[in-house]
């Protein structure tokens, strides 16, 4: 009888990424040589050097970096890819077919000609698809002005894009906004409807003549007032350039710190408009998706004041 020949196995690869977590205070080369990494000194100060090594996330050289408890340090055989800091935005939601964000006050959603090299939500989001599939691009779906803040999406795909655009109005199920007005409005509710115009110096304006311009419908409900301003929740039923911002001019209670439509207040140091809901029908899986943003903290200030 022949003995069984033992089999040889060969030798385990190592993990291509190994994650350690900092239990207490160290520096970094410190830190990884009293690690299981299975690297020697000169080995780990060269992956430093190529970027191999992150600090919660982010890649790090520098072997004295600082280390606190509840830190996590990953090891990696290749060069980790950084993360793309989003300034002025965050994501709220992200699948293969859509990304829904919340931009702040201040952030462009998209250059403009006279813009082209600003930061934007789209170009940061553009680096964002980017870093997993070079060939990935984002695609405007629609748009908050430069001084709006709340929640807004871009679709991944042209065929996504164009799905939502061409049934912009059923696919949307709700879209709401909070505006911070000058003034006391007198009805607790109301609703809006002009025809819409553009000057040649780019400014929106209600046209006195029906059917003279885009349709433009708004609704709008009071929820608080006092200290002369009123915080109206507004309910868009078309959705057309600087709608909110014009028929709040037309009623006599511009929003606080537009200029362009007629305020005078610069009570809270931006534009006092904020997109607070957006609900809608995903096009590819049918779901409806509602994602809600909470009123500025800025927005609710005048009240207090007046109530102290």
């Amino acid at each position: 009888m022949n003995p069984k020949r033992s089999r040889s196995h060969p030798p385990r690869k190592p993990d291509p990424i190994r994650t350690f977590t900092v239990r207490e205070p160290a520096q970094l080369l410190a830190f990884l040589l009293a690690s299981p990494t299975g690297q020697g000194r000169n080995a780990i100060k060269s992956m430093l050097a190529r970027g191999q090594i992150a600090v919660n996330g982010n890649a790090e050289t520098a072997y004295d970096h600082p280390l606190s408890p509840g830190d996590s340090v990953t090891v990696s055989l290749e060069k980790i890819v950084q993360k793309t800091r989003l300034i002025g935005l965050s994501i709220l939601y992200e699948d293969e077919e859509l990304i829904v964000v919340q931009k702040d006050a201040g952030l462009l959603s998209i250059s403009s000609p006279h813009d082209a090299s600003a930061l934007t939500a789209y170009r940061q989001l553009m680096e964002h698809v980017r870093q997993k599939d070079p060939n990935r691009r984002v695609f405007v779906v629609h748009r908050l002005d430069r001084d709006t803040s709340g929640v807004m999406m871009f679709a991944k795909s042209e065929r996504i894009q164009q799905a939502l655009q061409n049934d912009w109005q059923n696919a949307v199920k709700e879209r709401v906004y909070v505006a911070l007005v000058e003034g006391h409005v007198k009805q607790a509710d109301g609703t809006v409807s002009s025809w819409l115009k553009e000057t040649k110096t780019l400014k929106m304006y209600s046209s006195s003549h029906p059917g003279d311009g885009q349709h433009a419908v708004t609704h709008y409900k009071r929820l608080q007032s006092g200290a002369g301003f009123s915080l109206l929740e507004v309910r868009l039923e078309t959705g057309r350039k600087n709608q909110i911002r014009v028929h709040m001019q037309d009623i006599g209670h511009p929003i606080v710190g537009d200029k362009k439509y007629g305020s005078r207040s610069r009570e809270i140091g931006r534009l006092g408009l904020h997109a607070s809901v957006l609900a809608f029908v995903h096009p590819a899986t049918g779901a409806t998706l509602r994602f809600e943003s909470p009123i500025p903290g800025a927005f609710l200030r005048p009240f207090r004041q007046d109530s102290d």
